[in-house]
């Protein structure tokens, strides 16, 4: 019951730090959509957004979740009448590229330069959106988002009643948004207090050889799988202490990261978009998966070349 009581109260607080965020996102952007304002913003970046098989006006959402996070992003695309495949897109990069200034924060406070994690994250998104716009020719349907309705209605005329409809779409956005949120937040204490991360750890350390890490980083991995690079910052940084993890394996741990973490909210919370959500799991895997190990057998050639080099210079120095 404890346990219960505290995922709630986690699951409830959390949905009013969200909601503060969302409530008043999602109300000034669907005002602003019966202003000439977003059609501007969307003429101003329409050739950038073509490149990528979006319009104009989906810059506001990629905006807000960089700057921001998921949440104020998520808010912004309830307010828009857009594809599947466009709401497909979007989902896709902004799960590799978001809350950008708290989650760089926290790799450069554990060790890693920002602008490894900002080239990582922003070139991961827009390189993605470009090979699904170009590959993909299906999703030209309008995206359903449940209980928000995703058209505006022609009848609603009036600043109290475009008001009364940001009030409306930002309350029930806000309600999808914590049907999921509170059970993660439940789920996520359970974890806790049963200790389950570091079980999670050691069952995942044939999966850090396979991506060429050591098996001291697994915690920091768990953690920022589950958790998030910005939530999980408290778990990484203490791992990274008392583990002893080298710079390298830090580095490859957190391209890994900055690719695929908080697996389970960072996919759950696109349900409400009415999004295939399975594919958006499995591209960051992979890509996660394929970058990393990569980067490492770089990194390893790199290191051994090196290596053969000094011990050349010191054969030849001997003799």
């Amino acid at each position: 019951m404890g346990t219960l009581k505290r995922g709630l109260m986690v699951g409830f607080q959390t949905t009013w730090t969200l909601g503060k965020i969302i409530f008043p996102i999602t109300l000034i952007i669907t005002i602003l959509g019966y202003t000439p304002v977003l059609e501007w913003v969307a003429q101003w970046l329409a050739p950038v957004m073509r490149w990528i098989g979006l319009p104009g006006e989906a810059a506001i959402p990629l905006i807000l979740g960089n700057v921001l996070n998921l949440y104020a992003a998520i808010g912004a695309i309830l307010t828009m009448e857009l594809t599947v495949k466009e709401v497909f897109i979007l989902a896709v990069m902004l799960s590799f590229s978001h809350n950008l200034f708290v989650e760089s924060a926290v790799a450069a406070k554990v060790g890693i330069r920002m602008s490894v994690v900002l080239a990582v994250r922003l070139g991961l998104a827009f390189f993605s959106a470009w090979v699904i716009h170009l590959f993909w020719q299906g999703g030209s349907e309008i995206a359903q988002y449940g209980f928000v309705s995703s058209s505006k209605e022609a009848e609603v005329s009036g600043w109290l009643a475009i008001a009364w409809k940001g009030i409306e779409s930002a309350t029930l956005g806000i309600a999808q948004l914590a049907l999921i949120v509170i059970p993660l937040m439940i789920f996520i204490q359970i974890m806790k207090d049963l200790n389950w991360l570091k079980v999670f750890s050691k069952w995942m350390s044939p999966f850090t050889k396979m991506l060429g890490i050591r098996e001291n980083t697994s915690t920091t991995l768990a953690s920022g799988l589950i958790f998030g690079l910005a939530f999980g910052a408290g778990v990484m940084i203490q791992a990274v202490k008392e583990d002893g993890v080298k710079k390298k394996d830090l580095y490859l741990v957190f391209i890994f990261l900055v690719a695929c973490h908080a697996v389970i909210e960072d996919t759950l919370i696109f349900i409400p978009l009415g999004i295939p959500v399975w594919p958006l799991l499995l591209i960051r895997l992979v890509v996660a998966i394929v970058l990393t190990v990569v980067i490492a057998y770089i990194w390893n050639r790199y290191e051994k070349k090196q290596k053969q080099q000094v011990t050349g210079k010191e054969a030849v120095h001997e003799n």
